[in-house]
Formats: structure tokens, C-alpha cells, sequence
């Protein structure tokens, strides 16, 4: 929720919604609202039932399955892991199968983000958040990802456009990068004081919709998607991310680029290359020491995984024609709406 989802939808050419459909695969997607100061207090919690838990629900009203599939990325995979050991805690069996691309569930190797959430810089934002009514406003939250990688993000724009008068070209990911969201200041605090300060999660400090959150007693099957160059979920966290799920049948793909190429990256594009181990050693470097090389995308890799917890195949499902009636055309409004 700290980006908008058309990530996934682009154009044609590497939308990974279209190429999931085409495999055959009933895809659903939440558009998270982009919250103003209305939600200031919206929590984990908020995010867990109003998120998660009723999007589980219509989906299964929608379709009339017993069980569904889930993908949570970047720290949307944060929220899907919590409240995935919370259905565990509950005894609730809705998802058979989960997915995260470039989540963190262990941020004792969170890479450079951490150098943002010393207590000087957390006092910085939340009184930059009071100013702005209780949220974090988007222009910050892209400030913060774009120092990251400034060579690539800011340097490189302002020798091309500024000192050289080129025009910027046409870029989707780029538009889609400049189109920023707000974090409400509850969620965005706890989010930085107890994942990257004091790494809640992963070690069983954390507590959501009235549980202790243990990562440990998940047993469903799920699948880590981690990137090479990933300047914002580093592999290696995610790599113990991933190890932090003790209990379950895990599954890691390591992919080529970044952050959003890594994950975006369709077959027919025949770009970088993915790396499969189906062990999970204690180290990264074990690991990748063990790991067969194979071009291009690892999506396909995926979709034969996505296709042995899918089930039987059923008729292709028409979206008007379920329980729930459309609200408004797609995208929907909560795309719409600028910071």
C-alpha cells in the first residue's frame, strides 16, 4: 500500500494480471486507498481486517471456492505474513498458498532503510506527519526511496534534462514512480519503531488483531520471490525472511534487477535470469552456492508452482456475473486519487 498496484497492470506487454489470466488463473487484486488524514489512525490492525481478511472474504463470496491463493509484496507480503500466522492462531484454513515478492518478515538485514529509523529521524517524521494532518505525505515517502538509488533516480535526471536539455522519456515505470501515496502516522510508526527497530516480526515480539504473531506456525506451502539488486527488500533479508517461516513448505526463486524490475518481468521479454534451489540452508550464500542459473523470467517457474495448490480447472469466470456486483469500471477510484 505504499504504491499503487497498477505495478502489475502497466500496458499489455508486461502486465503480470494479463499473463497470470492467460495461464488460466481467476485474479483478484486490492486497490489500498490512499489514506488522508481521516485514517491517521488506522493501524495493523485496520490494515489486517479492512485489508486482508475482507478481501479473502468477498473473494471466496465471489467465487464460490473454499480457498484462495494470496500474493502480498513488498510490505504488503509484511501485513500477508502477520496475518497469515494469525489465521494459523485462529485455525482459520481460507489461504492454501502464499506468495511474496521482495517482502520482509526478518529486518535484521533490512540494508539501508535502516539507516532511517534511528530515533533523531523517526522524531523527524512524525512531526513532518502532525504537520500534514496525521499522514505521511507521498512526496516524502518518494524522497526517502529515490536517495536510495540517487545515482539512477536524481543524478542521472538532472545531468540528462536539466544540464544536457534532454526531455525525459516516455517511461511506465517512471510515471508509475511519481505517482505517490500517503502512509497514515500510526501504522507508518509502529511499521518502522517495531519491524526495522526492534524486529517484532520475526521474533515473536509483535501482536495483531489480538494475537502474538509466530511466523513459525504457518504450515501452508508459500513461494519468496527475492531480487539480486534489491535496494529496498535486500535479498539477503529476504532470505531470512523467508527461513523465519520454520513450520512451512518453502519455496525461493532469486530473480535479476531490482526492486519492481525483478518482480516485473515478463517472459516475453527474455530479460536477465533467475536462480532455483529448492533447499533452504542456513545462509544466503549456501544457498546461492547451490542454486541453478536459468534465463529470462522466473514467472513460468511460478505459475507451474501457482498450479499444483490451484486445484482443478474450472470455466473461465465472468466478473459480472458473480454475487458481487461491479462498483465502477476499472481501475477503480482509489487509483484516481493524487497526493
Amino acid at each position: 500500500w505504499i504504491n499503487k498496484y497498477y505495478i502489475l497492470d502497466l500496458q499489455p506487454e508486461n502486465s503480470m494480471i494479463r499473463w497470470l489470466s492467460a495461464q488460466g488463473f481467476t485474479v483478484f487484486v486490492c486497490s489500498w486507498v490512499n489514506p488522508d488524514r481521516d485514517k491517521a489512525d488506522f493501524g495493523f490492525d485496520d490494515y489486517l481486517e479492512k485489508g486482508v481478511y475482507r478481501a479473502v472474504e468477498k473473494v471466496l463470496d465471489q467465487t464460490g471456492a473454499n480457498h484462495v491463493n494470496t500474493v502480498g509484496y513488498c510490505i504488503g507480503g509484511t501485513l500477508l505474513g502477520g496475518a497469515l500466522a494469525h489465521m494459523a492462531a485462529r485455525g482459520d484454513a481460507r489461504v492454501s498458498a502464499a506468495t511474496f515478492f521482495a517482502a520482509q518478515h526478518d529486518f535484521a538485514q533490512a540494508g539501508d532503510l535502516l539507516l532511517f529509523t534511528d530515533e533523531h529521524w523517526l522524531n523527524e517524521i512524525e512531526q513532518q506527519m502532525d504537520a500534514a494532518g496525521g499522514v505521511l505525505p507521498g512526496a516524502a515517502m518518494a524522497d526517502t526511496f529515490n536517495a536510495l538509488r540517487a545515482n539512477d533516480l536524481i543524478w542521472s535526471f538532472f545531468v540528462s534534462n536539466y544540464l544536457m536539455g534532454k526531455a525525459p522519456p516516455a517511461f511506465d515505470l517512471l510515471f508509475w514512480n511519481a505517482d505517490q501515496t500517503r502512509m497514515p502516522k500510526r501504522l507508518h510508526m509502529d511499521y518502522l519503531r517495531s519491524m526495522y527497530g526492534k524486529n517484532a516480526l520475526a521474533t515473536g515480539a509483535f501482536d495483531m488483531g489480538g494475537e502474538r504473531i509466530d511466523l513459525s506456525k504457518v504450515r501452508i506451502p508459500l513461494y519468496f520471490q527475492a531480487s539480486r539488486e534489491d535496494h529496498i527488500a535486500p535479498m539477503n533479508s529476504v532470505y531470512r525472511s523467508a527461513r523465519a517461516f520454520s513450520g512451512a513448505d518453502v519455496t525461493l526463486t532469486l530473480a535479476g534487477s531490482g526492486h519492481i524490475a525483478g518482480v516485473v518481468n515478463p517472459p516475453g521479454a527474455n530479460k536477465y535470469q533467475h536462480w532455483i534451489n529448492p533447499a533452504l540452508p542456513a545462509t544466503l550464500a549456501e544457498w546461492q552456492s547451490g542454486a541453478a542459473e536459468h534465463p529470462g523470467s522466473w514467472w513460468p517457474h511460478w505459475a507451474d508452482w501457482l498450479h499444483e495448490k490451484s486445484g482443478g480447472w474450472v470455466p473461465a469466470r465472468d466478473p459480472a456475473k458473480g454475487r458481487l456486483k461491479p462498483v465502477e469500471p476499472a481501475p477503480g477510484a482509489y487509483v484516481k486519487v493524487k497526493s
